[in-house]
């Protein structure tokens, strides 16, 4: 596989395109943000004056945006990105978005002899610069196949959820549940420490019991339990509570449309949307701990 382009160099772009560059790939990367082109620039990376320059001699096209907006305008507004890539190339986007609203970009595609993969990823900001993502991707099974090294470049599992659309729609039962699982051992931890138990202690108990998850074992909301998480480090960094809410907030949409009954969802989303309703949508979505203790982030 030739040469790659990378649209979006935030919090998960970036180390995911320096994975890329470390994976023996040649890069080429736009972005908004000036600095963010710079670094990557310095990391090796080919910096492009526009999404277009981008790609316009890419064999694959990756992006990786805050929301649908930002993609459909990527792929078929000013960012012209089908207007300029040659025929047959392998567009992937890895942003969180609408299921229908890839399906659509998808659709656009094949009306231009090109391919689309929707793969968003999980793994978090740690898993991006690990190299440990995990995509799910929605398209063609060839497509994936086709993908499948530089997505491994990126990440350590590689899956095909189904047809377009079908990655978004894997992504956000994963992260429905994710919300639910981090609020059930924040609420946890909470009882234990309020009736004096160590919160290290019974998260031990906990992790070699029924109630062991993914938080307990690797993303401990309680501050101090975990290094390198980022309870331990005031809430910062990592999946932002404003993150949680939106793609709850998709997921509550397609619970609607299918009539499907999701009232834990409901209700992780209710949570996380008054959270940071008190001004903590910029920390990391551990901190519903803090939430639940009736306390405002940094104060």
């Amino acid at each position: 596989m030739g040469g790659v382009a990378f649209i979006g160099l935030g919090n998960m772009g970036a180390p995911m395109a320096a994975n890329l560059l470390r994976g023996g790939y040649e890069t080429t990367v736009f972005d908004l943000v000036p600095e963010a082109l710079a670094a990557a620039e310095e990391a090796g990376a080919r910096a492009a004056g526009s999404a277009a320059e981008a790609v316009a001699d890419a064999e694959v096209v990756i992006s990786m945006l805050p929301a649908g907006e930002h993609v459909h305008e990527l792929y078929l507004g000013s960012g012209q990105v089908m207007a300029s890539v040659r025929p047959g190339t392998l567009l992937v986007d890895c942003s969180t978005i609408a299921a229908d609203a890839a399906r659509q970009v998808a659709a656009a595609a094949r009306e231009r002899s090109l391919r689309f993969l929707d793969a968003p990823v999980s793994g978090g900001v740690g898993g991006a610069r690990a190299g440990t993502l995990t995509f799910i991707c929605g398209g063609e099974a060839a497509d994936v196949e086709e993908a499948r090294p530089v997505l491994a470049a990126m990440g350590k599992n590689v899956f095909h959820a189904g047809p377009s659309g079908a990655g978004q729609v894997g992504k956000m039962c994963n992260n429905m549940l994710l919300a639910i699982q981090m609020i059930g051992t924040a609420e946890a931890l909470n009882l234990a420490d309020a009736h004096g138990l160590d919160p290290a202690a019974v998260s031990d108990i906990m992790k070699a019991s029924s109630g062991s998850n993914w938080a307990l074992q690797v993303y401990n909301p309680y501050p101090g339990v975990m290094d390198g998480v980022p309870a331990s480090n005031g809430y910062q960094g990592g999946f932002l509570v404003d993150l949680m809410v939106k793609d709850l907030g998709l997921a509550m949409d397609m619970a609607g449309s299918s009539h499907t009954a999701t009232p834990l969802g409901a209700a992780a989303r209710a949570l996380y949307t008054a959270h940071s309703a008190h001004g903590n949508g910029g920390y990391d979505f551990s901190s519903i701990l803090q939430f639940l203790r009736g306390g405002k982030l940094g104060e």
